[in-house]
């Protein structure tokens, strides 16, 4: 676990501290961008953008958007003629308004292209379009992620109450607090790197060049508490009373795997084989493996217990409504945008979600249903310590004859 964590700290060291370097870029002649680079267009309404152009300009040239979305969006005007000034040197600062109307859901580029080509630069003349059905929905899209971002912020914090209560972790798997560990830990490894090095995110938009950076301010935020908090319970297993509880070694093998891997990611990213950008993308599916088998080892420990206490049921609520919002979430942006391909076309992101509410409901059924009158085997040990002490100062049985 150690050598893991090292391992981890050392490669975001060397990634953040590429965040310094940078490729100076000129560009010559005039440049047009069209701003903003990101709309929303609710069908039936519309939305305006600006051609911006800007710089040396010898000859008149022409701004034709593409018209190969017209089914999803209308623009107006569809081309823009671009004057050459006759003063100022030959030099152009000038912004043209864009009418967006939506027409039906999607998302997708509009690009627009300079003729004759060659004059200017064009590679920033394009934006990202979402056209939605509902701008209700997308509020209450909004919501509905802060909401589940809390219940999975605060689903962490159940368990660690729990065992300060009851000064023991008896009941918890050390399998799943490693694993769990280990998953947030390359988590938080990949969103900080991406969200905070330059060089990395270049790594990135260089082979996503109309592409937005995937990680968010609360991803990282997220991460990092994640990791924070399974170490503050890992702590608590050295303090408090664990039994015979112990990591398998079922557990070590695996984790001895993912240090492996990400030792030979590093051996690769040295030699130039692989970029920084793949060893993250590495760290990301060891993130996904984790996430797949974390939660066997706790609900094995259940049924071999017959009872799920030392287990926050809490815990598993909060991780419910977080799932069932997510994909809640994922299902009403499919309508709204009509992109069902992200969902069922790539279905990673929602099987996961479906994968862990599956496991939160087999817990909810231990708990509520299986062992539900499972006690505490400390509170049974205090009950019989106390009938035994009240047994003898009464000198025997309440139902014993004088």
């Amino acid at each position: 676990m150690a050598a893991l964590i090292t391992a981890v700290a050392l490669c975001l060291g060397v990634l953040l501290a590429g965040s310094n370097l940078s490729d100076a870029q000129t560009t010559i002649g005039a440049t047009v961008v069209l701003d903003p680079q990101d709309v929303t267009v609710i069908v039936g309404e519309r939305s305006e953008i600006f051609a911006k152009v800007r710089g040396p300009l010898a000859q008149d040239v022409r701004l034709n958007f593409s018209s190969e979305h017209e089914n999803y969006l209308q623009v107006n005007p569809t081309s823009v003629e671009i004057k050459a000034p006759s003063s100022s040197g030959g030099y152009v600062d000038s912004s043209y308004e864009i009418t967006l109307l939506g027409v039906s859901p999607g998302q997708f580029d509009l690009t627009a292209a300079v003729v004759p080509t060659g004059l200017i630069d064009d590679a920033a003349a394009f934006i990202r379009v979402t056209v939605a059905n509902s701008q209700t929905i997308i509020v209450v899209s909004n919501v509905i992620g802060w909401i589940y971002f809390a219940a999975w912020t605060v689903s962490f914090w159940p368990q660690m109450i729990i065992n300060y209560r009851r000064q023991s972790v008896v009941g918890l798997s050390f399998d799943f607090l490693t694993l769990n560990l280990v998953g947030h830990s390359v988590y938080a490894a990949f969103n900080c790197a991406l969200f905070w090095s330059g060089y990395i995110e270049q790594e990135y938009l260089d082979r996503n060049p109309r592409g937005l950076n995937p990680v968010l301010s609360n991803d990282v935020a997220f991460s990092i508490h994640a990791t924070l908090a399974t170490l503050l319970t890992v702590a608590q297993c050295f303090i408090y009373e664990r039994g015979e509880q112990k990591v398998s070694r079922i557990a070590w093998a695996i984790i001895g795997v993912f240090v492996i891997v990400i030792i030979t990611a590093g051996i690769l990213v040295g030699t130039e084989t692989f970029h920084w950008l793949d060893f993250l993308y590495v760290l990301s599916y060891i993130k996904l493996s984790v996430t797949l088998i974390k939660y066997v080892p706790q609900a094995v420990l259940n049924f071999r217990r017959k009872s799920t206490v030392g287990w926050s049921i809490e815990n598993v609520l909060l991780d419910f409504t977080g799932g069932m919002l997510s994909m809640l979430q994922m299902l009403l942006n499919g309508y709204n945008y009509d992109d069902w391909a992200s969902i069922f076309g790539d279905p990673t992101k929602f099987g996961l979600g479906l994968f862990s509410v599956l496991f939160d409901i087999l817990f909810i059924v231990q708990h509520y249903v299986l062992y539900r009158n499972a006690k505490d085997a400390k509170n049974l040990q205090e009950e019989s310590s106390t009938a035994t002490t009240t047994t003898a100062s009464n000198g025997g049985s309440k139902d014993s004859l004088p």
